[in-house]
């Protein structure tokens, strides 16, 4: 077990609804039911379900955005499941999340130089205004936007610039975990195959251990290497991308894999080589 990074046993979480009367008990309703999954370090895990399956919640329960109502949440050998935002904080550096919509994870007041080094900033990592700049210019640069943007506004940028500065955010610590949930749903085809490209170059350049939601299963079968299927907040199925998605063997991901197109994927359709690359330091609207 040495090298699995994050794994959960029974993972549980449900929300109390309105109560049947006056003084009634809430009813609590289970959105992520008895989840047991394992990431090994370096991988990354595909979330795949329909909508209102429970993908957004267990991805926010991964990173501690919210609290398990039971079960359990390992992080490199330590029990997060149950920690206090207080004893999370020296663990907050090393798990990140990229949501789903930049527009509004983004603060629109910020330079993106402020936004960028916040975390820096928090923990205590940057040594003045000349180190912020250089800092927020660097990761930029990994994420191929233009240096001059740390003095621009997340509205004067395109959707995918904007997704490119939510992912140098999350990489502003150098995390050994990130959830990625959605991250390219609301953008065109051509700007989504240049942050899944991105994506696929900074998980070899940097290594970073990744469970990424999505709704796509083409890329979830170019990108990841395991795939967990869930249905109604309980993981149906789960393994190896290939042995899923070629012998399905639950019911739910078959009528999954067999309602969407699913066309065979073009050997190298994410190729560095091809038009889809990184456009380095060039204001383009990807």
């Amino acid at each position: 077990m040495s090298d699995i990074l994050l794994s959960t046993g029974s993972l549980t979480f449900a929300y109390p609804e309105r109560a049947s009367g006056l003084f009634g008990r809430p009813v609590l309703r289970e959105v992520v039911k008895r989840v047991d999954l394992a990431v090994p370090k370096g991988s990354v895990l595909g979330l795949v379900g329909e909508s209102g399956s429970g993908k957004t919640t267990l991805g926010r329960l991964l990173v501690r955005l919210l609290r398990p109502t039971s079960g359990g949440i390992q992080f490199d050998g330590v029990e997060i499941g149950g920690l206090s935002e207080a004893e999370l904080r020296p663990l907050r550096s090393r798990i990140q999340m990229i949501f789903q919509d930049p527009q509004s994870s983004l603060n629109p007041r910020l330079r993106l130089g402020v936004t960028l080094t916040r975390p820096l900033q928090i923990f205590g990592r940057l040594k003045g205004r000349r180190d912020q700049r250089d800092r927020a210019a660097s990761l930029l640069d990994l994420v191929g936007l233009p240096t001059h943007f740390v003095d621009r506004y997340p509205h004067e940028l395109s959707g995918g610039q904007r997704q490119r500065a939510g992912i140098a955010r999350a990489l502003a610590l150098e995390p050994d975990f990130i959830v990625a949930d959605e991250i390219v749903s609301g953008l065109d085809v051509s700007t989504q195959a240049h942050i899944l490209l991105l994506i696929k170059e900074l998980r070899q350049r940097l290594g970073v251990t990744m469970v990424f939601i999505s709704h796509d299963l083409s890329v979830i079968r170019v990108l990841c290497d395991d795939v967990a299927i869930l249905q109604h907040g309980e993981v149906v199925e789960a393994g190896p991308v290939a042995r899923i998605f070629e012998h399905p063997q639950h019911a739910y991901t078959q009528n999954l894999l067999s309602s969407i197109p699913l066309p065979d994927v073009e050997p190298g359709w994410l190729d560095p080589a091809r038009d889809v690359s990184i456009p380095r330091n060039q204001g383009s609207a990807a």
